[in-house]
């Protein structure tokens, strides 16, 4: 049977729907990360060939455990400083940030390879963490106050419920 209407001769293929644009860090973090790869293993083969195979694994070793103990012990001055702070009853000890990057810097020295040692090292001078901790805060800052970043979504998030209704109020809980 058929329903009265006839059949298009020919049917036009429908288009693909336009696939998004691949962001920069989308297509350049795998290079990025295949040439600090290529980076590390050269440096590990020069300084094998000026040394001996060795040097280079005690070099690795050593910024292994030296890493182990900078974030042990940045983590527990972190610990340390909450547990100050909670006992004050305040928010926070305005410390956090050094013991971020120092554990940052320890992760980067148990990374293996020379390059990450050297960043590591880095990471753990006092000047240095007082320059990158003011970029990131001014950073920080700029992202929060320009609409539609990332500081503007959780502020959305946080108000507004997934239909667009605000939520206002409090939650009382009757304990029994």
């Amino acid at each position: 049977m058929t329903t009265g209407s006839p059949t298009p001769a020919y049917q036009t293929p429908a288009r693909p729907p336009a696939q998004p644009r691949r962001s920069r860090l989308r297509t350049f973090l795998p290079l990025g990360l295949a040439a600090w790869l290529v980076l590390e293993i050269w440096l590990l083969t020069v300084v094998a060939g000026a040394t001996s195979g060795l040097v280079v694994l005690l070099l690795l070793a050593a910024g292994f455990v030296l890493g182990a103990v900078v974030i042990k012990r940045a983590g527990r001055r972190a610990f340390q400083n909450l547990n100050e702070a909670l006992q004050r009853g305040t928010a926070s000890s305005g410390r956090g940030g050094g013991n971020g990057l120092m554990m940052l810097g320890g992760l980067f020295l148990m990374i293996p390879g020379l390059a990450s040692d050297v960043i590591g090292l880095l990471l753990l001078l006092p000047p240095v963490q007082k320059a990158v901790s003011g970029y990131g805060e001014s950073k920080l800052r700029a992202a929060a106050a320009t609409p539609g970043t990332l500081g503007d979504a959780f502020q959305q998030a946080r108000i507004h419920r997934p239909d667009g209704k605000v939520v206002q109020g409090e939650v009382i809980r009757d304990e029994q």
